[in-house]
């Protein structure tokens, strides 16, 4: 790459961070320092805007680099990535949205501990959900490394660890100086810069190909080196049937998991009513949609414009799918077209990765503060007290990110996002669901659900071919793989809803009939959410 991509890639990069940390020190001087104001941002915000900020949450810059790679380079199976992402949002609509902003405060705990003993369940739902923010920032803090290499041409191990510690700082600084409403309006800027950089993109594809998609498709095949095979199932995943269980694994995990992630829910509380957080999905199901279907033209057309042979020689996963069709689209390398369009492209996947990670570090110190270390208390202390703890988390989960990112730089990403949402699957989701709908859920059934389903994805991922016994694993020179699957979620997802229902079974505590009545009609009309 030349220098003027990188030049003008970094200008307009820091453009961006110049804009967020001027809004966050805007909204850090309008704080009042209540609880509320740092983990929902006051309620303030309207569904188009919070809708707008889910999305920004979402579109990580694994969707925009990775998801393109994929349908550059295995066609119709890569597709099916898009499929799991965007189905997801229906569970999330239908089943979580509204009810959750009527039952709970701040965290997913407060949903799960409505009707329970509050202190073993806030314990095991505060570590489930710090455990999955820290997967999600490592993969992130792994994808901002990895940009400096393939985007800014920085291929030295100092730039890429200095570029995971400047990541990891910035988003300390914009969740203990900001909180919620600092980061909700980073999302914001960040949500629509992507969607406009991807639309410019799309147009771009499709004026290459005169609005003929069929031609799009075909060229993309005869490209590929596959031919029609490209066009079908079985490319990536109709190897042998280890592939096909992999791939069943991995959409569960996307399609339960979404629900389950909490920075997610955690967007549920920033609107004052829970039609404003139903109407919130509605707006990011539109928006995600969009991006989504995006992402299909501007794969297909890396394939068909680039071709899979260039994508690979770049990066073997195909995360330079999108930079280096935006360079063939602007004119190619050396023209002025070409230079611009890949430096925006360059901005907006390190745009993407900063807002993502401000927002899984709100979430993951909101749990820290308002569950475990409240918990750990023996009682509830002080908003301001928990406020100070949780922009002292915030520091805390930032360090742990960058020093695991900097362990992991090897790691595909996309295999650390996909074990976040199968854990997220396990724990979070079937005793979110258990709580919400069984009337019957005790205390010891809500912890073993979220154990039941956190340890054995975490085991199952350890003894996996991912960490040992092939070329291409964490550790290649041992084996202890004894799981078949790089995705845990088929086995560790039925495990959790097991242990749910075992846990509640075997208790000898008494169901609260009253409790779970309150918390039923709470969750349906929204008389006294919070």
């Amino acid at each position: 790459m030349t220098d003027d991509h990188q030049t003008l890639a970094l200008l307009l990069f820091s453009g961006f961070v110049a804009v967020t940390l001027a809004i966050t020190t805007w909204v850090s001087r309008k704080r009042r320092g209540s609880a509320e104001e740092f983990y929902a941002g006051g309620r303030l915000f309207s569904p188009m805007e919070n809708g707008f900020a889910i999305a920004g949450d979402y579109m990580s810059a694994a969707s925009f680099l990775g998801v393109t790679g994929l349908i550059a380079l295995f066609g119709y199976d890569g597709l099916l990535y898009v499929v799991g992402f965007l189905v997801a949002w229906l569970v999330v609509l239908f089943l979580v949205a509204e009810l959750v902003r009527n039952c709970g405060r701040f965290t997913l705990a407060d949903v799960v501990a409505a009707r329970m003993r509050e202190r073993p369940v806030r314990i095991a739902a505060g570590t489930s959900s710090v455990t999955v923010s820290v997967l999600y920032l490592v993969a992130q803090m792994v994808g901002a490394g990895s940009l400096v290499a393939l985007l800014l041409g920085g291929t030295s191990e100092a730039a890429r660890a200095w570029t995971v510690i400047g990541v990891g700082a910035l988003m300390v600084i914009y969740v203990s100086l900001g909180g919620m409403r600092a980061t909700t309006w980073i999302q914001i800027v960040k949500a629509v810069l992507l969607l406009g950089g991807t639309i410019a993109l799309t147009v771009l594809v499709l004026m290459r190909f005169h609005g003929d998609l069929d031609r799009l498709l075909l060229t993309a095949a005869e490209r590929s080196g596959h031919g029609q095979a490209f066009l079908a199932p079985g490319l990536k995943y109709g190897g042998d049937w280890t592939a096909r269980f992999d791939f069943i694994s991995l959409g569960l995990a996307l399609v339960l998991g979404t629900a389950g992630l909490p920075h997610i829910l955690s967007r549920f509380y920033t609107v004052p009513t829970a039609r404003a957080a139903r109407r919130s999905v509605v707006w990011a199901v539109g928006l995600i949609g969009g991006f989504y279907l995006m992402t299909i033209v501007l794969g297909f057309g890396a394939a068909a414009i680039v071709g899979p042979d260039a994508v690979r020689g770049s990066n073997a996963a195909g995360n330079t799918a999108v930079p280096l069709l935006a360079l063939d689209l602007g004119g190619g390398a050396g023209s002025t077209g070409g230079t611009v369009l890949f430096a925006i492209v360059a901005a907006v996947a390190f745009a993407t990765i900063l807002a993502v990670v401000a927002g899984i570090t709100l979430a993951s110190s909101a749990s820290v503060a308002h569950d475990l270390y409240a918990s750990l208390r023996r009682r509830r202390g002080k908003p301001r007290g928990e406020v100070a703890v949780a922009r002292v988390a915030a520091v805390g989960v930032g360090v742990v990110a960058i020093a695991l990112g900097l362990l992991a730089r090897d790691l595909n990403v996309a295999f650390l996002v996909g074990l976040a949402f199968a854990v997220a699957a396990s724990a979070n989701l079937p005793a979110l669901l258990y709580s919400l709908f069984w009337s019957r859920f005790t205390t010891r059934g809500a912890v073993w659900a979220v154990y039941g389903g956190l340890v054995p994805s975490l085991v199952l991922v350890v003894l996996s071919p991912v960490v040992s016994g092939s070329p291409d694993s964490l550790f290649p020179s041992v084996d202890f793989q004894y799981f078949p699957l790089q995705n845990p979620g088929l086995v560790s997802i039925p495990l959790g809803f097991l242990a749910g229902w075992l846990g509640t079974v075997t208790s000898a505590e008494v169901p609260d009939e009253a409790r779970h009545a309150e918390t039923e009609v709470r969750s349906l009309t929204g008389a006294g959410a919070a």
